[in-house]
């Protein structure tokens, strides 16, 4: 290299990613040992394993196509673009080889292999940045955007705060031998109850004081006849959020921790508020002392300001989108006791559903309204008017309270999603056995469902009958793959291409639409091949590995590429919001950064490697 051209390499990749992130030393060090070519249009590079000549390539200007032996496109690269890293390692094996094309005149940056090996492993520190795995590189990029330190209860499992155990006894024990063992023996407030090693009930130093005394029990009757039975129970790996919920939503003031049937401890509001203050917590609980609609859409801003903190607190992806499912839960099911208030108890049974990404427990602070009713079969006409009533006032006070209504009228005031339970098995023996576009549009919405209040056996039904449904028709599977990867991930974004065109969006990268929606498909996919129940995107993936169908190294690909592109679209929200904009999904990559740019398209080239392995393993399924 000409010496009178250091200077400039130098100020070139200082800024880009990776080299961004090395000391000065090394990155005078790297620039060194770079050497330039220049290509013209149509000349091109071969990618193959055990290529004795190995390069970094780093492109200073034009453009270049990274294509697959079979032609197809695998990347489209411009100036601060880095590709190579594949064949880097001496050990990295299952990456197929490839092309690099220059589609225009191009001056390459090459980086000889030995020269960034020999500094890697002086300075091992540095080596994920240059990892040959692309899911290390973007698990890279979490880290350093993303930790979990001090963030608290935000990311706390239950086993990490409970610090007390119940008094486990035998359900023949009377009751006066269970208050002994529960003051005199283990001094605590709370006693599980066991028949034959299984979990049987629960009783409370305020049950015994409700139940037996105010009521004159005898305290030689059995613990049985008082206790709570199928009580609610908490996972030591569950959040702490969740417990949280669950006492405030049921009105209980502790629960037992529990694997099985085997009693890790106790979690009480005590362990959570007194030890671990967090908005969330006192949110929920403030909505379900509210009387009003008016005086719940004045909450509307705390909403904001968890989801702010989460996103500024560098809360993982997940986590965030567990608890703004959390509190819209909390919300919804508010809504719902006051319109019982408003219209008169249910004539009948019923279960509010929720759908989409409310379902899988993935909201953001723009999420929309995705719900529907399930009606107990016995309903009359006159009981189908009630529920059309207060279907309306959910949906526009949820609406009121910053959830917008749904624009594909996805919402159980639409009359089409207010039905009875037979009809919801006929709309799902439809959609499955013969599915067309407008059907699979409608299944793509109600494959995932939850029900959060009312009659929670009709979601339970629903589910067991789309299970059996699909089970029994192998070819919707086919469809569903063809449907799902009809849209590709935009390998070409930074060329200008796939952006949207006209309107107040122009210009933009629909991250949902040409990302976060392509994952949530393939999740589906092959959660539904292995008969996952499991609506969670990330729980599918793992269960897919489980059952073989997905290797651990496509694991770890998919689900680093979904929760980078997911804090992508939190971190544009959040910035929105600072700004007084509305938040959306519409990113401009002009706001990208050679950081984003980098991991973004190792992103894009694992879904659309993903999508193509799902083609050839569920299309003729």
């Amino acid at each position: 290299m000409i010496q009178s051209l250091l200077p400039n390499i130098l100020e070139f990749i200082h800024n880009i990613d990776p080299f961004d992130k090395l000391p000065p030393e090394l990155q005078m060090k790297i620039a060194g040992s770079v050497s330039i070519s220049y290509l013209s249009r149509g000349e091109k590079i071969d990618f193959y394993p055990g290529d004795p000549k190995r390069y970094l390539y780093i492109i200073r200007t034009g453009v270049m196509e990274q294509r697959k032996p079979n032609g197809v496109l695998r990347a489209k690269l411009g100036p601060q673009d880095l590709f190579g890293f594949t064949f880097l390692d001496d050990h990295a094996d299952g990456e197929e080889s490839y092309s690099a094309i220059a589609t225009e005149s191009t001056l390459l940056y090459l980086i000889p292999h030995e020269a960034l090996q020999k500094l890697l492993e002086e300075h091992p520190e540095y080596a994920e940045h240059f990892a040959s795995q692309a899911q290390i590189r973007i698990q890279n990029a979490l880290n350093v955007v993303w930790s979990d330190n001090d963030k608290g209860l935000f990311v706390k499992k239950v086993s990490e705060i409970s610090t007390t155990f119940p008094a486990v006894v035998t359900s023949d024990m009377t009751i006066q031998e269970v208050a002994h063992e529960m003051r005199n023996v283990v001094r605590t407030s709370t006693a599980v109850i066991k028949n034959k090693g299984r979990i049987v009930g629960v009783i409370t130093d305020r049950d015994l004081t409700k139940r037996v005394i105010a009521e004159g029990v005898s305290i030689n009757n059995p613990i049985s006849d008082v206790m709570t039975k199928s009580p609610l129970t908490v996972g030591p790996n569950d959040l702490v959020l969740t417990a949280a919920s669950l006492m405030m939503q049921n009105n209980i003031r502790s629960l037992p921790v529990v694997s099985g049937h085997k009693v890790h401890g106790l979690i009480t509001p005590f362990d959570m508020v007194q030890k671990n203050r967090v908005q969330a917590i006192f949110l929920i609980d403030t909505m379900k002392r509210t009387k009003t609609i008016e005086k719940l859409t004045e909450l509307t801003s705390e909403r904001q300001a968890i989801f702010e903190a989460l996103v500024e607190g560098k809360v993982r992806s997940e986590i965030i989108g567990q608890v703004m499912a959390m509190i819209y839960d909390a919300y919804n099911r508010r809504i719902l006791q006051i319109a019982e208030e408003k219209f008169g108890p249910a004539p009948c049974k019923y279960s509010w559903i929720v759908a989409g990404s409310h379902a899988r427990n993935e909201i953001h602070i723009s999420s929309d309204q995705d719900n529907a009713l399930i009606i107990e079969d016995s309903a009359t006409e006159e009981d189908l008017e009630y529920f059309k009533e207060m279907a309306d006032f959910v949906c526009q006070s949820l609406a009121k309270c910053g959830f917008t209504l749904c624009s594909g009228n996805f919402m159980a005031s639409n009359p089409k999603w207010m039905q009875k339970l037979s009809v919801w098995k006929k709309y799902y023996q439809g959609w499955i056995t013969t599915p067309d576009h407008n059907t699979l549009l409608n299944a793509s919405v109600f494959l995932e469902t939850r029900s959060i209040y009312g009659e929670a056996s009709f979601c339970d039904t629903l589910h067991q009958h789309l299970h059996k449904l699909i089970s029994q028709n192998k070819n919707f599977l086919s469809i569903l793959i063809n449907d799902a990867t009809s849209v590709s991930p935009p390998l070409g974004i930074f060329n200008n291409l796939v952006l949207e065109k006209g309107g107040e969006n122009s210009n933009t990268l629909n991250i949902k639409k040409y990302a976060i929606t392509l994952v949530v498909d393939l999740a589906r996919i092959y959660g539904i091949s292995v008969g996952c129940t499991s609506t969670n995107t990330e729980e599918r993936f793992r269960f897919a590995h489980k059952k073989k169908v997905l290797s651990e190294d496509a694991l770890k690909n998919i689900i680093g590429t979904y929760r980078f592109i997911c804090q992508l679209r939190f971190t544009h929200q959040f910035e929105a919001l600072r700004n007084g904009d509305e938040p959306n999904s519409n990113i401009d990559p002009q706001s990208f950064g050679s950081f984003e740019r980098t991991h973004l398209k190792d992103a894009f080239r694992i879904i659309s490697n993903l999508q193509d392995a799902a083609r050839l393993k569920f299309s003729g399924a």
